[in-house]
């Protein structure tokens, strides 16, 4: 099944209200969680970047610090940002555990307060991806890194088992009206509209991150407890609304799970994006 992703919007959302909800949400749960089932695709991004020991790394919607650490083990000068405060404090946590050095810095995606080609490379793992104003985004992560620098990040597909997710999330509680979808990340299409010029060269490797969990009704069962936006769409919904929503959702599971084996295994499509600032 393949999804198709309108980019087309129309109006102008409230993005500074929009972001104030976001807040909210992401500070929900614990998403630390979660970023410690998509580890692999940190490590395999700052890999597939080719980061070299000493270069200046921005990690921007850092989270709890999946991508910064992977780089920081590298030996790059680590910079983590998010936008959400209780987030960098997991990330801050993890760091001192790991003896790792990272600095720390409250910020938003769409307002980065760094200099223009301050970074060798500036990073994102499914964070970025999630801000209001695309153009904006973009934008910024072009500005701050340098010519020649390379922009790496991990981006759900549409057409993948996250982008099946969010629809079937979308049709009990809509998301904003007026956004571009997240998913334009997730395709080349949106990818090249986003960065234009500010780019010389893409380089998008499909990859498919392995879930693996006891059942379907527990992978619901653990985002609804662990995932902002899951436990958010949750909680606007009455008794009945909450039962179909996790029917909904623990049926997506089990049309992407493998027959094979008695447990819940399945694939979640992304892209991996190295692009190469001009």
């Amino acid at each position: 099944m393949t999804a198709s992703v309108s980019i087309a919007t129309t109006g102008t959302p409230d993005y500074s209200a929009i972001k104030g909800r976001q807040r909210q949400t992401w500070a929900a749960g614990d998403y630390n969680q979660i970023a410690a089932i998509i580890l692999l695709t940190s490590e395999l991004l700052v890999d597939g970047i080719d980061l070299a020991a000493g270069e200046q790394v921005l990690d921007v919607a850092g989270g709890t610090g999946n991508a910064s650490l992977a780089a920081a083990r590298r030996f790059g000068a680590v910079t983590c940002t998010d936008y959400v405060p209780e987030l960098l404090e997991r990330a801050q946590l993890r760091a001192e555990v790991e003896g790792l050095v990272v600095t720390f810095q409250v910020a938003d995606a769409e307002n980065l307060p760094f200099a223009d080609a301050s970074f060798d490379v500036v990073l994102s793992t499914f964070g970025a991806m999630f801000a209001p104003n695309q153009e904006r985004v973009a934008q910024e992560l072009l500005r701050v890194c340098r010519p020649g620098g390379r922009i790496g990040m991990t981006n759900w597909t549409p057409d993948g088992f996250l982008g099946e997710m969010f629809r079937a999330t979308g049709r009990h509680v809509p998301p904003p009206p007026g956004l571009r979808p997240v998913f334009c990340w997730g395709t080349e299409d949106g990818l090249r509209e986003l960065f234009g010029d500010g780019i010389s060269d893409l380089r998008i490797t499909p990859r498919q991150h392995t879930f693996r969990f006891p059942t379907p009704e527990h992978f619901v069962d653990y985002f609804r407890a662990y995932y902002g936006p899951t436990q958010k769409a949750f909680d606007a919904l009455d008794a009945a609304g909450q039962i179909q929503l996790a029917h909904d959702l623990a049926e997506v599971v089990r049309r992407y799970a493998r027959p094979d084996v008695d447990t819940a295994i399945w694939g979640g499509d992304y892209l991996e994006v190295i692009a190469v600032r001009a």
